[in-house]
């Protein structure tokens, strides 16, 4: 991690680069995390270092350990499975919403998420593949009117970040993701709310699936 420009307040640059290095598994779950060493990395004192991981602890992304400061939480299938159940709940209230709106530009912006998606498919690049799907279900999230949304669900959309990173660096198939974006996309542009709700839900229950499967065949391998 590079010095912080000061931009931003310290505690909210701190905080944002962690979430990066969290996020893109920089720093995987179970890497110990000291004030001291991550304050001279940072090129910053420990007291926004500790406010930042305050914040981290709040959103479930760290875990304390005593004395020795804080570790990186687990990815596990209790968090995925968590997670997924309060993400279908986001998602399916979005897509129906979405495909009542009125936006002039919820067919572009769709179909430039999908276009998104496709490239970076193609790129095989974790990072992008990540920052696609987020982007496709963040648009969902704006056309859906509801400027509540994308608050209610940041905290779930930080582990979504971890849980979608550790997922792709398995190797795992990603068609059938693209696949059911476009088809969540093509119920949201004929304005079927409850086709785009359905498909939206469907989609997120598949993605749970999938995930604690690929964890418990990765856990048996490794036992």
């Amino acid at each position: 991690m590079e010095p912080l420009s000061g931009r931003k307040s310290l505690t909210d640059e701190v905080h944002d680069r962690l979430v990066d290095a969290l996020c893109s598994g920089a720093l995987p779950p179970g890497t110990p995390l000291r004030q001291e060493a991550l304050a001279e990395e940072l090129n910053v004192s420990r007291q926004p270092v500790l406010q930042a991981l305050g914040l981290l602890r709040r959103d479930g992304l760290v875990e304390p350990m005593g004395r020795r400061g804080y570790r990186v939480a687990a990815v596990d299938a209790d968090l995925v499975r968590h997670v997924y159940d309060l993400r279908e709940a986001f998602d399916g209230l979005a897509a129906r919403l979405a495909a009542h709106s009125m936006a002039s530009d919820r067919e572009s912006a769709l179909r430039a998420a999908i276009t998104q998606g496709n490239h970076a498919l193609g790129s095989g690049d974790t990072a992008e593949l990540v920052a696609a799907d987020v982007a496709f279900h963040q648009t969902i999230y704006r056309l859906s009117g509801n400027p509540l949304l994308p608050e209610a669900s940041a905290a779930v959309w930080l582990q979504m970040r971890r849980v979608m990173h550790a997922y792709l660096e398995t190797g795992a198939s990603r068609d059938p993701v693209w696949t059911e974006h476009e088809a969540i996309a093509d119920a949201i542009c004929a304005g079927d709310g409850d086709r785009a709700q359905m498909l939206a839900n469907k989609h997120t229950r598949n993605a749970k699936i999938r995930l604690i499967s690929k964890m418990k065949e990765t856990d048996h391998q490794t036992n």
